[in-house]
């Protein structure tokens, strides 16, 4: 594997400038939203799209002619600045634009962005076929102008967490889960980490919530919001099947040290009520927010922990602007806004 990190590169930070976001526009007929397609989808997308397209480029990743004549339409309807929104035939079976894009480096002397290609096999096989999910980030760079390294190991953005200081942050039970590399150990795989996205720090949870079909994600836990500060998620009933794993990983979070020997600040964020839909548990959790240029994008869920967790998030993001969005149409499909999106660093 080529090592990134000795050229100077580096995986930035979410709240480092961006350039844009990319999305996948999802498919009425793909596995993530169960049939019949809710149009709510659509409208969540085309909220999202209004919102970010007035602080940075959106590049929509879509399947077809007719889809792009759809999207188009949908957003001259919209308030989108159509001036920031650029659609791509870029074919990919689900929307998680987080998991199947690209990573995306910054040089951190000459400010040169590279795109980075890992393997992506649909969260452990889980989901086949994912053939033309692999294809979006050598299309991406080819679209964005970047130069791209490919990487011979399966990793998914939703998986990992970083800083920009060279601290990074992933689970136990996803990527030393033998359903992505069977044939990697832990230190190969920090190894790999080390050398692809410029990190100096692995640090390690357990285990992720409920309902989450990624194995654990660690957008569903835990934050940087920034290089000294993590933002995760506790539960405060012990009834709940999620309490114990937060608990774990709240203690674990607090025995991390950062590039100056020195302990995290930790911030607690609650969890929502429990969203149950057809008997399933879903991953709903206020970590999977997306920072982007002036802007928080926060999933709610339509329970009374909404409006605490845009609080504490406010707080903890002076200078940006919290907005709220409605995810009780995505969470169905077991993500959220943070899931959906890859930035682009400027």
């Amino acid at each position: 594997m080529k090592d990134l990190k000795s050229l100077g590169f580096c995986m930035p930070a979410e709240w480092a400038p961006h350039r844009g976001t990319i999305l996948t526009w999802p498919q009425k007929n793909g596995c993530s939203f169960p049939p019949p397609y809710d149009q709510g989808i659509n409208e969540t997308y085309v909220h999202l799209i209004e919102v970010l397209s007035e602080v940075e480029e959106v590049h929509i990743n879509s399947w077809d002619q007719h889809e792009i004549k759809l999207i188009e339409h949908l957003l001259k309807g919209s308030r989108s600045n159509l001036s920031n929104v650029h659609i791509h035939r870029h074919q990919s079976y689900e929307p998680w634009a987080r998991d199947h894009g690209p990573i995306l480096l910054k040089h951190k002397s000459k400010g040169q962005v590279i795109a980075t290609n890992w393997k992506y096999n649909a969260w452990g096989e889980k989901y086949p076929p994912y053939d033309l999910d692999n294809k979006i980030p050598p299309q991406s760079a080819i679209k964005l102008g970047l130069e791209i390294h490919d990487f011979d190991m399966v990793l998914e953005g939703g998986s990992i967490e970083v800083n920009g200081a060279g601290d990074l942050i992933t689970t136990e039970s996803c990527l030393l889960n033998p359903n992505r590399n069977p044939n990697f150990s832990r230190d190969q795989i920090e190894g790999a980490l080390t050398r692809g996205l410029g990190v100096e720090r692995i640090h390690w949870l357990k285990s992720g919530i409920e309902g989450d079909d990624t194995d654990g994600h660690i957008d569903d836990l835990t934050r940087f919001i920034d290089k000294n500060t993590l933002i995760t998620v506790v539960e405060d009933n012990r009834d709940d099947e999620n309490y114990q794993a937060l608990q774990d990983n709240l203690h674990h979070l607090n025995s991390f040290h950062n590039e100056n020997g020195k302990s995290f600040n930790v911030v607690e964020l609650p969890m929502p009520s429990p969203i149950i839909r057809n008997g399933q548990r879903l991953p709903a959790s206020y970590a999977n927010f997306y920072i982007a240029n002036e802007l928080i994008i926060l999933p709610i869920f339509n329970v009374p922990e909404d409006g605490i967790a845009e609080e504490i998030l406010q707080h903890s993001f002076p200078d940006r602007t919290v907005v709220p969005m409605d995810s009780s149409q995505l969470i169905w499909g077991l993500g959220s806004f943070h899931c959906i999106t890859q930035q682009i660093p400027k």
